[in-house]
């Protein structure tokens, strides 16, 4: 394989966009105070488009797609964790997931795909306030149908299952 400077350069010049893909993303979440923040962030789409670049060249075929994709789930399931009846950092797993598919859209010359998927991320992480608004909403009448509709134990105290 003989790649000319022209080439590389492109190469190069998507890895840059990653970056700053990643970076865009990255930013909310380090704002917001997260684990998975700008450098996190901008090495999965890094990662991710060199991967895709990398098995053009070879010839690849989707194999390699399809382990980033599982390759990433690893990192995301590592992220995951419960406490109590509350499950942490699902939605940073999941930002990592969808960073390393833009980061695949520009390794095979997606710019636009990638782009209006890093701003969609954004968007839908700055939603927060508004989902959290919400729930606030709900919740309150989700606990009253609960408890109407729970039984009753043997002492009288209502029982509220949870089975998520």
């Amino acid at each position: 394989m003989d790649l000319s400077t022209t080439d590389e350069l492109e190469i190069v010049a998507r890895l840059v966009l990653a970056a700053a893909v990643g970076g865009f993303v990255g930013l909310e979440r380090e704002l917001r105070g997260y684990p998975a923040g700008i450098r996190t962030l901008a090495l999965v789409a890094i990662g991710a488009t060199l991967f895709t670049e990398i098995s053009q060249l070879l010839g690849g075929n989707d194999r390699v797609a399809a382990q980033i994709v599982t390759g990433i789930g690893f990192i995301g399931a590592g992220l995951i964790f419960r406490e109590g009846y509350s499950v942490r950092g699902i939605t940073t797993a999941a930002t990592i997931w969808a960073v390393a598919a833009m980061g695949m859209a520009i390794g095979v010359q997606l710019y636009i795909v990638a782009i209006a998927g890093a701003v969609l991320l954004f968007l839908v992480l700055e939603a927060q306030p508004l989902t959290r608004r919400v729930e606030r909403a709900v919740s309150p009448r989700e606990d009253g149908l609960r408890r109407a509709l729970a039984p009753d134990d043997e002492d009288g105290d209502e029982r509220i299952k949870d089975e998520d």
